[in-house]
């Protein structure tokens, strides 16, 4: 799953619960970026690279997410 994918997914879930999410392009260094799903947060590596499946279970698990709700 490519970052931009995970993060359209995120937004989309938020919507479908009633969350505030949003992603702030200023927050990060570089190409990465902050996407935050309710009260919490998430850095997204270059969103147009493939994330690793270490990387992605932990944005999951900081975002309190699982698997499969995306």
């Amino acid at each position: 799953m490519k970052g931009s994918e995970f993060i359209d997914r995120v937004l989309k879930l938020a919507r479908k619960r009633g969350l505030t999410a949003r992603l702030d392009k200023k927050r990060g260094k570089g190409s990465h970026v902050t996407l935050y799903y309710g009260t919490r947060r998430t850095v997204v590596r270059n969103p147009k690279d493939e994330l690793k499946t270490g990387t992605l279970h932990a944005m999951l698990k900081q975002l309190g997410l699982k698997r499969e709700e995306l």
